[in-house]
């Protein structure tokens, strides 16, 4: 039978920790007293520089432990981790039951792989070059959402769509009248910036009065839609993506398809609505707020009269400008929805790619909407609407 050899004693004045060497593979770490962080604990390196010597073996001694902490799985977790490395065997039997179960619990949790980012900046045509693929490898993905956003839509026709109506008009006044604030003041600057910029040439002919034509039919019809796009896009395309991105992160979207709800009409089709309603009435109510803008200059600074300014906005309005800034509207709306779910269904698992979405999203929006915008203004031209 193997005997015991006492080995020297390791730690505060060998009142903490213990060593003896048992037979000729093993050793025991004797553990006694107060195992605690507001105290002086021992080092798990004190008993790896002994486990060169061991063969086979480790084992423990709590029966004179008192108290114990975090600071005592710490200690185990460096012995345990030196004796893996060497490949030493270790009986836990003597631990107490708490310490045994705790260690396990820690040891069934892989570490996570943070990845790291090192190495030089990448130069401008390797940039360049990464873009250029990742556009290429998106075009797919993005027709095979917006397919399935068309079939979702033959399904709403159809009668069979399936999500929550509560859901739709929470997300028409999140997208809608919480977004009044900033839609006003955005475009009642703007509206004041073309005051000023059409009636420094208009000035020069003395037609101040068609400073009225100028910011009616501009914000009405461009400016009004545009501004209110870019807006959303950034308020909303973004949350868009944050929210979608957050719940594939936490498997929400697959419990969805897991219960057979399809994501993109529980999800996507509540969102895709609620900016197709609201991005229009949103751009109608910039283009007010615009010409108010231009009333308040022109009144103020260019001694034009009220009535003046209204008579000559309602000669040069004409009901096609409502409706190119309507449908601009409607179309810059869907833009901003199709990207922020798209960026969002996308969305990797974790934190930081939710960010990342959140930012492609808007990145993607302003993209289509301008996109969007130089097509649409092509065809009404050439239509001559």
């Amino acid at each position: 039978m193997a005997s015991a050899q006492a080995a020297p004693a390791v730690g505060e004045a060998g009142r903490k920790i213990a060593l003896r060497r048992k037979g000729e593979d093993g050793l025991e770490v004797v553990l006694a007293g107060r195992w605690r962080l507001d105290g002086e604990l021992p080092s798990a390196a004190a008993v790896a520089t002994e486990l060169d010597a061991v063969l086979r073996r480790l084992t423990f001694d709590a029966a004179a432990l008192e108290d114990w902490d975090s600071g005592l799985l710490t200690f185990l977790a460096g012995v345990l981790e030196a004796c893996a490395g060497r490949g030493i065997a270790v009986d836990q039997a003597g631990l107490p039951e708490g310490v045994r179960r705790l260690l396990a619990m820690a040891g069934a949790v892989p570490e996570q792989k943070v990845p790291q980012r090192a190495g030089p900046a990448p130069t401008l045509a390797a940039r360049v070059g990464a873009a250029t693929l990742e556009l290429i490898h998106g075009a797919p993905a993005m027709l095979r959402f917006l397919g399935e956003i068309t079939l979702s839509f033959m399904r709403l026709f159809a009668g069979r769509a399936r999500f929550r109506a509560r859901d739709l008009w929470l997300e028409v006044e999140q997208v809608g009248p919480r977004a009044l604030p900033i839609v006003s003041v955005i475009s009642f600057l703007v509206g004041l910036i073309l005051a000023y910029l059409g009636a420094d040439q208009l000035k020069l002919v003395g037609a101040q009065i068609f400073i009225a034509d100028l910011v009616a039919i501009g914000m009405v019809r461009e400016v009004g839609a545009l501004m209110t796009g870019i807006i959303i896009a950034g308020r909303t395309g973004a949350a868009f993506a944050a929210q979608l991105g957050t719940m594939q992160v936490n498997e929400e979207i697959d419990a969805l398809r897991t219960l057979g709800l399809p994501p993109v009409d529980f999800l996507v089709l509540p969102r895709m609505l609620a900016l197709m309603l609201m991005v229009p009435l949103l751009t109608l109510y910039s283009g007010f707020v615009g010409m108010a803008a231009g009333l308040a200059v022109s009144v103020t600074i260019f001694d034009i009269s009220f009535f003046e300014y209204y008579n000559e906005t309602l000669r040069a309005l004409e009901l096609k400008h409502f409706w190119v800034g309507l449908s601009k509207g409607t179309v810059y709306g869907a833009m901003v929805a199709f990207a922020g779910c798209l960026r969002g269904m996308q969305c990797g698992r974790s934190a930081e790619a939710v960010g990342e979405a959140a930012t492609s999203a808007v990145v993607t929006g302003i993209l289509l909407i301008t996109i969007a915008a130089s097509v649409m203004t092509i065809v009404y031209y050439q239509l001559d609407i």
